[in-house]
Formats: C-alpha cells, sequence, structure tokens
C-alpha cells in the first residue's frame, strides 16, 4: 500500500485510554483524528479533531466515519466484525475483521489457539449447563469459568470448585456461552506486544513481567525476570501467532509460565495495557507504532532504553481523598500518564506511571514505595 501521510484523517472506534493514547500519538505526528464512541465524555474524544458519538452498529455514523477517514483501527476487541467489514468496504481497516473475530470470543480462540497447536491451559468450551460435568472431568478442580465475550479485568468470570458452584455461576453469567479453564502452577505472567505490518514484518517490544491483583494488571516489569531462552521463546510463539492469523496492526499475547513452560493465555487484537511502560522507556512506543502500521508506515524502532516499572492507578484512589500527587511528582524519573476520566470508581483504570532507574530492582522498589504511598 501506498503510505498515509501526515496531513490525512485516521478514524478510532472506542474512546477509552487506549483510543486517547492513539489519537495523542497520531496527533503528535500531524493526522487528524475521528473518534467514533457513545460515550459522551470519552477520554479519546476529548483529544480528537471530531467526535462521533454514537453506537459501534450505527450504520450512518460508519459511513460517515468511513468516508471522512484515510484508515481506521480499533481501541478494543468488542468491536463487532460486520461494523469492521463495513468500513472496509470504503477504507483501509487494521486489524481486519477475520482476525478480530477469533479473538474477540474466548471460545473460539481457545479453540483456535489448540487447532494451530499452541500450548494453553487445559479447557472446555461450555455452550449449556448439561457441558459442565464433563467440562469439570477435564479440567479438574478449582476452575475457572469465564463468559466467552466481554469479559475483562476480572469481570465474567468465577472460581469454582464443584459441579453445583459451576452451575450456579453458569446460572449467574445468564447461561451465555463460556469457557471453563483449569488451574496451572503458576510462576510468572509476561506479554509480548508487537506490531506485524501488512508485507509480514514484526516488530517485538521487550517481554514484560506482569503481576495482578483480583483480575486486574498491577504491575508491569521490563524486562522480565526470566531466563534468556524463555523470552525468546515468548518471542517466537507471539509471532506466530500473528503470522497465523495473518494479523496487521498492533497485539498483545499473553502467556502463564507454568512447569518452566509458555501456555498462551490470551490475544489482545490492540494495544496493551502491559505495554503502557514503552510511552517512556522505548525508542517508540506502542500507540506510536499502532499509527505507523495503520498508516502502511515503515514500523518504529523497537529497543528498550530503560529498564522500567509500570504501574496502574486504579478508582480506588480516590475513595477518600485525591491521590497525593505530590508524592509521585517528587521524583523527576517518574512519568506520570492520566486519562481524562471524570468518575472514578474502584477498578476503574484511571491513569498509569513509569519508573525508569537503569536498576531493574530499584525501579520495582521505586514503583511499589510510590504506589503504597498514593
Amino acid at each position: 500500500m501506498l503510505p498515509i501521510l501526515p496531513g490525512a484523517t485516521l478514524g478510532i472506534l472506542g474512546g477509552g485510554q487506549l483510543g486517547r493514547m492513539f489519537t495523542m500519538a497520531a496527533r503528535t505526528m500531524g493526522y487528524r483524528v475521528i473518534v467514533l464512541d457513545p460515550d459522551p465524555a470519552s477520554p479519546a474524544g476529548q483529544m480528537a479533531d471530531l467526535h462521533v458519538q454514537a453506537d459501534y452498529t450505527d450504520h450512518a455514523a460508519l459511513r460517515r466515519m468511513g468516508q471522512a477517514c484515510a484508515a481506521v483501527t480499533t481501541e478494543f476487541e468488542n468491536i463487532p466484525a460486520a461494523s469492521l467489514i463495513e468500513l472496509a468496504r470504503v477504507c483501509r481497516v487494521s486489524p481486519g475483521a477475520a482476525a478480530v473475530a477469533i479473538v474477540q470470543d474466548r471460545s473460539h480462540e481457545k479453540t483456535w489457539l489448540r487447532e494451530h497447536a499452541f500450548a494453553t491451559a487445559p479447557f472446555a468450551i461450555v455452550s449449556a449447563a448439561s457441558d459442565l460435568d464433563a467440562a469439570l472431568a477435564l479440567t479438574g478442580t478449582p476452575a475457572l469459568l469465564k463468559v466467552s465475550r466481554f469479559g475483562y479485568d476480572g469481570k465474567g468470570q468465577a472460581k469454582v470448585s464443584s459441579v453445583a458452584e459451576a452451575r450456579a455461576a453458569f446460572q449467574a453469567f445468564g447461561g451465555q456461552a463460556c469457557v471453563l479453564e483449569g488451574f496451572v502452577q503458576l510462576e510468572c505472567e509476561v506479554s509480548v506486544v508487537l506490531a506485524r505490518a501488512d508485507d509480514g514484518r514484526c516488530a517485538l517490544f521487550p517481554l514484560a513481567e506482569n503481576q495482578h491483583v483480583n483480575g486486574i494488571l498491577d504491575i508491569s516489569i521490563v524486562p522480565a525476570r526470566v531466563a534468556d531462552a524463555l523470552m525468546q521463546q515468548a518471542c517466537t510463539m507471539a509471532r506466530e501467532v500473528a503470522e497465523q492469523l495473518a494479523y496487521v496492526g498492533v497485539m498483545a499475547v499473553e502467556f502463564f509460565v507454568a512447569n518452566g513452560q509458555l501456555l498462551i493465555n490470551e490475544i489482545a487484537p490492540r494495544p496493551h495495557n502491559s505495554g503502557h511502560y514503552t510511552l517512556d522507556a522505548c525508542v517508540t512506543d506502542q500507540f506510536e507504532q499502532q499509527v505507523r502500521v495503520l498508516a502502511g508506515l515503515p514500523l518504529g524502532d523497537t529497543r528498550l532504553l530503560s529498564p522500567v516499572a509500570m504501574v496502574n492507578i486504579l478508582g480506588e484512589r480516590w475513595q477518600t481523598h485525591s491521590p497525593r500527587w505530590e508524592t509521585l511528582l517528587a521524583h523527576p524519573a517518574i512519568k506520570l500518564h492520566l486519562y481524562g476520566k471524570a468518575a472514578a470508581r474502584p477498578g476503574r483504570k484511571m491513569g498509569h506511571f513509569n519508573v525508569l532507574d537503569m536498576d531493574s530492582a530499584a525501579a520495582l522498589a521505586l514503583a511499589k514505595q510510590v504506589r503504597d504511598a498514593l
């Protein structure tokens, strides 16, 4: 494709923090940006040249966006594939509907991974309550029952230790399709964020080691504290996933490390929370890379300039008073990123900060100190 150069208009479906950071990167590079999101207070809409307030299935809004934009991307995986197909008739769309349709549904994603010989934790598809007995026999207990669609950050999942608990959880989820996942002897969790261009070239960011609390990412540590061989294997597997999906865009592959082996947990067809460290610690960040892939530009340099620890700032920090920003801003090697969200709620991602230090252990120690002091 001919590159789409600055001055052109790019579009993004989804107006949360990922869309906001894409919009800021695109505008810094000289592009105009249109955001389509139903939320009138959308964080990305605040930064865009134009915020189209409409549903992702609104045909008139999609047509308006497609006619105005040279290319359109997505902020999250739950954009209906039909909307991407409709847009692709009039403009470039990345990632494509075929890849997004696979990874936006856990049942399809897990089945696809198994069919393509990628290692995962034991799992079973649960389409009806009658499937639960056989599913639990396969995964063992305890296990996690997860809804196939629209679950994230620990939402839409329940730990179950018996058939009775599994039936109650399935009923609580409204009887919708689920995946039952068996537990593994978890050593740590890691992720690879990468970009793949139209010509198949890939650029991978350094491996992140991720620590979660209540199903939500708390801290990412880069470089990950794992053996070089495992680091290389994770990068190879992530690249193979992107190639097998014929993926074009920025994506993340999350892994469990269990008994020294890598198991793919999830694929995210977009920039990823664990890649926020790239905003301050890499030559090119994941959002500039998203712009580059969408516009058909050469992929940016993904070198790590400094070890870094990234910390999520969640809404509970506002429960009794505003966070003590002076504690954080007193440190010259800490970079703060807030998302412009009006209402703080427990578990809601309000921002993050990156701690840079040539000593990885020192970066992590300061990150935890400041997180607790906020």
